[in-house]
């Protein structure tokens, strides 16, 4: 989609992959502000004014680190700046699922400006490395060939077992029953997380902690380090100068009482 030099909108916190990627195809990022989590439009119309934007990254659905969603109106805004400037929206959908009920993805209201990419190894199992994209019409052959060209294909059998596990309900299922765990292991943060603000959605595996004053997310994190609790700083999401002070966490992946003693240790350090 994008040649070298190219200019991509991201939000001001974003997927670390995006930035990796963009290093790579040597793609300009370009930071939008975000209020209440979500991004600025008025300041992505404006750079577009500015500056000849090509594409637009966006997560609207459980924003990663944030969790927000962003809201109807938004959507068709954001719609229809790709129309006006002439910009691809690239909806990054990896963890909407756990959004229940969810706004329609941004692809269904301009479904020729937009290029919407989700997954299983979130919403089914991490080493289950399917993939999928949703794109315009007039894209589906050049999409074709870059996927020869990288990846050749996925694995035959994981295709295959995706495929039965969809058709049969067992995703459907599963999802269900994450978004539930999700939402206790989000009850349980917000009992143990004294100190910070959290920013996160109820069915999120990962929460969003803003520091007290005075307080430094690397310090923190290398503390918490030593302790046997790892956390990431906002260093890797961030696309501008100076990023903010506030650590995510990810809840998933280990026992409620392993979370809960790791969570406390957080809390301790912030308290301390």
């Amino acid at each position: 989609m994008l040649e070298p030099g190219a200019v991509m909108a991201v939000d001001a916190l974003t997927y670390p992959g995006i930035k990796a990627l963009a290093q790579m195809h040597r793609i300009e990022l370009v930071a939008i502000p975000q209020k209440n989590g979500v991004a600025d439009l008025d300041a992505l119309d404006k750079l577009c004014k500015r500056r000849p934007v090509r594409a637009c990254y966006c997560m609207p659905t459980l924003h990663n680190p944030l969790g927000t969603v962003m809201p109807k109106r938004e959507r068709k805004r954001l719609a229809a700046l790709a129309e006006k400037h002439g910009f691809f929206i690239i909806e990054d959908g990896a963890y909407a699922f756990l959004a229940e009920p969810a706004p329609k993805p941004i692809q269904v209201l301009a479904p020729e400006r937009t290029v919407y990419v989700t997954s299983l190894s979130k919403s089914f199992a991490s080493g289950l490395r399917v993939g999928f994209i949703v794109a315009p019409t007039a894209m589906v052959s050049a999409f074709e060939q870059a996927i020869r060209t990288s990846i050749w294909s996925t694995a035959s059998t994981s295709v295959a077992l995706a495929c039965r596990w969809i058709e049969s309900g067992t995703l459907d299922e599963l999802e269900n029953r994450k978004r539930a765990d999700a939402r206790e292991r989000q009850a349980l943060a917000r009992k143990v997380l004294r100190h910070g603000t959290i920013v996160a959605h109820p069915a999120s595996y990962y929460l969003w902690l803003q520091l007290p004053d005075g307080l430094r997310a690397d310090e923190i994190a290398a503390q918490l380090s030593r302790d046997g609790v790892l956390v990431t700083t906002a260093e890797p999401y961030s696309t501008v100068a100076h990023a903010p002070q506030a650590l995510r966490l990810a809840l998933g992946s280990v026992g409620l009482d392993v979370l809960a003693e790791a969570l406390g240790k957080v809390d301790g350090v912030l308290a301390y």
